[in-house]
């Protein structure tokens, strides 16, 4: 960031005086949109350019009506550079803490106690923790409070290059407002977790050719911009795909249902179920609009390919979601390996499909081929032949050196569920819940997933990371109406439509990167 912002002014002449007056006015909007029931509002500010942005949000928050109370941790006389301008351009009266006994005094006790809000100015991106001396002690004075607080780029006390999930000594925080672009610590790291409420970025004038980043990583949610320009008004059915789903053993129809309804549900013009005969009536009467097809049935009730006509089977079908509820019978296993040699078009793998083929790595090529795989970490280890914990302790670089090495784009599942694509990029995905770790919802996904790559088959990369961008996002305005106890893989599907018309661009000029703004809080059951 310290370098952008300095591109910013020497390169591209826009003084950094100006990137702090935007910064502090976007906390301001945040603050006005999201907390306008709070009118007394005290800023924590420190001495640097952190303090800066505190100063100006302050100046705009009582432009705006607001009660505003600024406690400076300091002397005026310590500010430099734009900090110093900003709170020369404050014109409001501030309440110096020169020191920790001065925050026992009544005057700061009073003032803390009696916010409806605070904003933690103190340190942001620049600090290196841990948190020392006043700060560490306005820190503990805070803790004690049930006040809601906004953090200002970072709870201060955090590293903004941390994925740690555990940092002790930092501020708490209730939301987030960044600037620019999303750090590490604001997609991953248990930064992530320890905020109730959202995290937002805000642009405040950096060009994008002034920001640079060597970690080759983006944020999933960018890719919702594909499904924001809407259809053609001369649009057909022909011209959005055609999903087949395979799978469907014996006591298995709810997997290729719940995948199929998906598929339908995310826009696909077409959507298939292949089956057993066993379990095609339960199947077929997820939803009138699924068309069906019958696979080969073992004496256990296991899919075979014995006399199976894959011409037959796979004209005219866009893409294949393959694995759900497909089972691991040796008869279904030497059906997928055959499938594989077979078909060529585009395949999402998920479920048994990956744990057979976690017995057949050299069968993991996607090369010539879109090959997408869907583990969640327990499928990723035996993909691997390494332990679940050994994943989950090192997610980022396995995947992105998985999905390279087998040309593959591989959606990791899991918390912060990372997309790998064969080009060594990574999108984070932020959006979901603890209310998804159900069964189902592994199925949701792959129907999503396959029916974004039917309508955006030249754009595959954006199609898998908008897939699991939208099915978090679902999920979270669905929880928005209920509890997470009581989420169903099926109640994500019948909130799609929202996640769709949702704009993470948020007209007030941020990005929501987590949580969800209160006009879909305050009205959840619209999505119902």
């Amino acid at each position: 960031m310290r370098t952008a912002d300095r591109a910013t002014s020497e390169t591209f002449g826009i003084a950094s005086i100006a990137l702090m007056r935007h910064a502090g006015q976007a906390v301001a909007r945040f603050v006005e949109c999201e907390y306008p029931q709070y009118s007394r509002v005290t800023v924590l500010c420190g001495r640097g350019n952190n303090g800066g942005d505190g100063f100006v949000a302050a100046t705009a928050l009582a432009a705006a009506g607001r009660d505003v109370i600024v406690l400076l941790l300091g002397n005026p006389e310590d500010l430099k550079g734009d900090a110093k301008t900003a709170f020369a351009d404050m014109q409001l009266q501030p309440v110096l803490v020169p020191d920790e006994p001065a925050l026992d005094s009544p005057q700061v006790r009073s003032i803390l106690t009696s916010s409806d809000l605070l904003i933690d100015a103190v340190v942001g991106t620049g600090f290196q923790p841990p948190l020392r001396g006043l700060a560490a002690a306005l820190r503990d004075c805070v803790k004690q409070l049930a006040t809601p607080i906004v953090a200002v780029d970072l709870p201060s006390g955090w590293d903004a290059d941390s994925r740690s999930f555990s940092c002790n000594g930092a501020f708490r925080a209730d939301a987030v407002a960044t600037f620019t672009a999303p750090k590490l610590a604001h997609v991953l790291g248990n930064l992530t977790s320890a905020v109730n409420g959202p995290i937002v970025v805000s642009s405040i004038g950096s060009p994008p050719e002034a920001v640079q980043s060597g970690l080759n990583l983006t944020w999933a949610g960018s890719s919702h911009a594909i499904v924001e320009s809407g259809r053609a008004a001369d649009s057909n059915k022909g011209m959005f795909g055609h999903v087949l789903v395979i799978g469907g053993g014996r006591g298995k129809s709810g997997a290729p249902a719940m995948a199929s309804l998906a598929a339908l549900r995310t826009g696909a013009g077409l959507v298939t179920a292949a089956v057993v005969p066993s379990v095609l009536p339960q199947v077929a009467a997820i939803t009138p609009e699924l068309m069906t097809s019958l696979l080969p049935e073992g004496p256990a009730g296991e899919v075979t390919g014995e006399n199976l006509d894959y011409d037959e089977l796979l004209d005219k079908k866009t893409v294949v979601a393959l694995g759900p509820g497909l089972g691991q019978h040796p008869a279904t296993e030497r059906f997928l390996l055959e499938f594989l040699e077979k078909s060529q078009i585009p395949v999402v793998l998920d479920a048994d499909a990956l744990n057979i083929l976690a017995n057949h790595p050299e069968k993991l090529d996607g090369r010539g081929r879109t090959m997408v795989l869907t583990p969640h970490p327990g499928e990723m280890a035996r993909l691997a032949g390494i332990s679940t914990k050994e994943v989950q302790a090192n997610r980022e670089s396995l995947a992105r050196e998985f999905a390279q090495r087998h040309q593959v784009t591989l959606l990791l599942k899991g918390w912060r569920t990372l997309v790998a694509h064969p080009t060594g990029a990574m999108a984070i995905n932020t959006t979901g819940n603890p209310g998804m770790a159900k069964g189902g919802s592994g199925d949701i996904l792959t129907g999503i997933v396959a029916a974004m790559i039917a309508q955006y088959p030249d754009q595959v990369a954006d199609a898998v990371n908008a897939a699991a961008y939208i099915h978090g996002l679902a999920a979270d305005i669905a929880v928005a109406g209920q509890d997470e106890h009581t989420l169903l893989a099926t109640d994500t599907v019948s909130h799609l439509w929202r996640a769709f018309q949702f704009r993470p661009a948020d007209p007030a000029g941020y990005v929501w990167l987590q949580g969800l703004p209160r006009r879909i809080l305050e009205k959840p059951m619209e999505a119902r």
